[in-house]
């Protein structure tokens, strides 16, 4: 096996099918983007916004008690959180 398809191996047991991930990721952003607050978001809350949709999907097709996605989300939380701290958000 190559290092490729090991990696891609141990990623889908532990993130579930990627395709249904891709659904529930895809799903999750469209509601996002589909808030009349998206326009007048800044790119990183956005970016934060689509990483947590992307770790909510691996929580909902993979392994829920990872705790890494979990850890994940509020990491990018905290980083919009600390822009909007200290006045930087703009």
């Amino acid at each position: 096996m190559t290092d490729l398809a090991a990696t891609l191996k141990e990623r889908g047991s532990r993130h579930g099918d990627f395709a249904e991930h891709g659904n529930y990721s895809q799903a999750i952003k469209l509601v996002i983007h589909g808030s009349p607050n998206w326009t007048i978001l800044t790119g990183y809350q956005k970016e934060a916004l689509e990483m947590i949709a992307h770790k909510i999907a691996r929580i909902l097709s993979g392994d829920p008690d990872y705790a890494d996605n979990w850890h994940d989300i509020a990491g990018y939380a905290k980083l919009v959180d600390d822009r909007l701290e200290a006045g930087t958000q703009r």
